[in-house]
């Protein structure tokens, strides 16, 4: 070990803590979270400001995606092209935004999901508003940079935002222990607000809805709890329920056309298909009879979803069905969360907008300072000239009897005349008596000769009136807040006039949606699922013509009623309930579904072990086995629940569940262990237990021996024949033992 090196003991607890808390805190301000000051999140404003470096505004050509995203990620953002690609992508969709920040040119997705073409086939520039409202005064200081992450490049800490962006557009993030998400807004609506906050710092949150509506979703639809958005602006989370739009046109023959025109904000993405396949879901299941056909007729032109309904279908309550078992009606998590001075804060409608207002005065402080200074140094440079314009003879003359720019600049800012050249003495005593500022003796000996036109000099006149005009403003906006309130509202009104559009999202109070199921007439039916756990029902009649086929390629077939539900028994000591009229009807040759997909079941943690019908639970008993060989009988009522899932048994740690049976006439049970043990026992010998007692033990099992196969039987069985590893065994000529022995190995 060299000399300087040390060990620092420390708690790996502690230093785990504090690593992960750094970690969170850099997710949660570095890249998952927005600014409320501008609205973005880091990668989205370093791209945004990386396009603007470029030189890649609106009104010149599309630069590749490519590029951009290169540059970026060379110099501010060094965490992979996707995600810079990804947010540029999301910046150009005007499905997702209020106001796309960036003018893209390509394949960028769409609203049904498809993704973007690869960005070395799309370009991109930034949108209008993004240069004038974002990105503009950047050269006035009205920002601070920081340096980039390997401090070779500045970087602004936030862009100069003119308009609240994080209303306008909504976000959605997801950090570490919080999330934000929300949505956007009219920007008319948002412009009218902030200036009535600016006039009123006062106002109420339900004052201010008196502007903003409400959200205005990119997709249009319609809010459904107008009353409820008041308390979620006043808190700044809640939950905003959303309709697609939907009218009634008339087909041929009779028939209803349902048309969907507009769809929820939280259908944009794989929503559109999977409304598809829900509505299809609800014809095979047999929900509603009414459908005749389904179409997506949409195209750039818009959303134009098609249901064909039958002649005498009611439209009202078709419409309500769609809106209760389909994403038709959805529901927008609202969690306005974002960065307010430094730290993550959940922020109500005011909250939000008052940040944006002290950010703008800020901005226009900072602005105008910088600009009465310019406007000040302009002022000390134009009276130079004037002054030198009175007594340009006398300039003339020293410049002429100077040796070099040094002796005739000490001339004009000291007045030293020594070793220049005058005419006569008295233009040596008018040269001593100049005391020009260095700033306008720098101005006067770069002073061009046309200069000294007389309509030059009447220009320079005005600009210096101009200047002095300019100077007195500034300082009215500095010094007074009434005059800087008063720029800010002009500004935002500006904006409002050039990029507002009309609200797409209608806001009201709608009745919850209330519909009549049809009536099922009730009918047998045979539910069948094989090993790949895909089910179906078929008719008993297609089970008699094909019985053989049936047998050899499902593993489960059992009769039941259309109208009830099945119990799945699992491995992980679970029972998962699901109606039969959720399964597709249809054709014995026909895939079925996965049972993962009408239930709660997961096929990836846990296993089917006993389906029944869960009408016949009330009338017997089950018999529990584990695979460590606990035991036990529990009586069917303890599982007529009407939740979707409930816990079938308690499990001890690593154990879990090897079989399940129904009990009716069965007399004994056979227990047949992984290693060849085998242990019958008379069914007296097991306790009836409550569902959540684990059990007593059945079977010794030794090493890392477990329950494989369980058998139930009754004594006036002559023959029980099983089959093990190859052999085929008589369980009817075996004796039984007693319960909790480690029973005979086989032979």
């Amino acid at each position: 070990m060299e000399q300087n090196d040390r060990i620092v003991k420390t708690e790996y607890s502690e230093v785990m803590q504090k690593s992960y808390i750094d970690y969170a805190m850099s997710v949660i301000i570095a890249r998952a979270l927005p600014d409320v000051r501008d609205g973005l999140k880091p990668v989205q404003r370093r791209v945004l400001y990386d396009m603007y470096e470029l030189g890649v505004r609106y009104d010149r050509p599309h630069r590749k995606s490519a590029r951009i995203v290169g540059d970026t990620m060379g110099k501010y953002h060094p965490h992979g092209d996707s995600s810079i690609y990804d947010a540029l992508v999301v910046m150009t969709q005007d499905f997702k935004k209020g106001a796309v920040l960036v003018d893209g040119h390509g394949n960028f997705g769409n609203i049904e999901g498809d993704g973007a073409a690869a960005m070395r086939y799309t370009e991109a520039r930034l949108a209008r508003i993004s240069e004038e409202g974002l990105l503009a005064d950047l050269d006035k200081d009205v920002v601070d940079f920081m340096p980039n992450f390997d401090e070779t490049e500045k970087e602004p800490v936030v862009l100069p935002a003119r308009f609240p962006n994080l209303l306008v557009n909504g976000t959605e993030g997801i950090a570490v222990g919080m999330a934000t998400k929300i949505p956007p807004h009219n920007l008319a609506e948002v412009t009218d607000a902030v200036i009535a906050y600016i006039k009123n710092e006062n106002i109420s949150t339900k004052e201010l809805m008196k502007y903003v509506k409400g959200p205005d979703f990119p997709t249009g639809g319609i809010v459904i709890n107008k009353d409820e958005l008041s308390d979620i602006y006043e808190s700044g989370s809640g939950k905003i329920k959303i309709r697609g739009r939907v009218s009634v046109e008339n087909a041929k023959g009779g028939h209803k056309l349902l048309v969907i025109t507009e769809i929820p904000f939280t259908m944009v993405g794989t929503g559109i298909a999977k409304f598809l396949t829900d509505v299809a879901a609800l014809a095979e299941s047999r929900k509603t009879t009414d459908i005749v056909d389904i179409s997506n007729q949409s195209s750039k032109e818009g959303i134009r979803i098609v249901i064909e309904l039958k002649k005498d279908a009611d439209v009202e309550n078709f419409t309500n069905m769609l809106y209760k078992k389909t994403r038709l009606e959805d529901t927008f998590g609202v969690n306005m969360l974002a960065i307010c001075d430094g730290r993550p804060e959940t922020m109500g409608l005011k909250d939000i907008i008052a940040a944006n207002v002290a950010f703008q005065f800020e901005l226009n402080r900072r602005k105008y300072t910088n600009l009465l200074k310019k406007e000040r140094e302009k002022k000390e440079v134009q009276e130079g000239l004037i002054k030198a314009c009175n007594v340009i003879d006398l300039i003339i003359e020293i410049l002429r009897g100077s040796h070099d720019r040094a002796q005739a600049r000490k001339c004009l800012v000291e007045g030293v005349t020594d070793g220049i050249n005058f005419k006569s003495k008295q233009s040596r005593i008018m040269a001593g008596m100049l005391r020009f500022a260095e700033r306008q003796a720098d101005a006067i000996l770069e002073l061009r000769l046309y200069r000294l036109i007389g309509l030059e000099i009447e220009a320079l006149q005005r600009d210096y009136e101009q200047t002095t005009a300019n100077i007195y403003r500034y300082e009215d906006l500095l010094d007074r807040r009434e005059s800087m309130a008063g720029q800010i509202i002009s500004d935002l009104e500006e904006i409002k006039k050039r990029y507002q559009r009309p609200r797409l999202t209608d806001i009201e109070n709608a009745a919850e949606a209330v519909y009549e199921e049809n009536k099922v007439e009730e009918t047998d039916v045979v539910f069948i699922m094989d090993r790949f756990g895909y089910c179906k029902t078929i008719d008993p009649a297609t089970l008699e013509r094909n019985r053989e086929a049936v047998e050899a390629e499902n593993v489960w077939i059992i009769p039941c009623k259309n109208t009830g539900k099945l119990a799945a028994f699992t491995s992980g000591g679970n029972v998962h309930t699901f109606r039969i009229s959720d399964l597709p009807h249809g054709k014995f040759r026909d895939k079925g579904v996965p049972v993962d997909n009408v239930s709660n079941y997961d096929s990836s943690k846990e296993d089917i072990v006993f389906i029944v019908n869960q009408a016949e639970l009330k009338l017997t008993r089950l018999a529990f086995v584990t695979k460590t060989g606990m035991i036990k009988y529990v009586d069917g009522d303890e599982f007529d629940v009407s939740k979707r899932t409930v816990a079938a048994t308690k499990l001890a740690d690593g154990d879990s569940v090897a079989a399940v049976n129904m009990l009716f006439d069965q007399t004994w049970v056979t227990l047949i262990s992984h290693n060849g043990f085998l242990l019958k026992m008379d069914g007296i010998e097991i306790p009836q237990k409550k569902k959540n007692a684990i059990g007593v033990r059945g079977m010794k099992l030794s090493g890392n021996d477990y329950i494989e196969q369980v058998h139930f039987g009754n004594a006036s069985e002559e023959r029980h024949l099983i089959e093990f590893n190859g052999k085929k065994i008589d369980l009817g000529l075996i004796k039984p033992q007693k319960r909790d022995a480690k029973g005979s190995r086989i032979k």
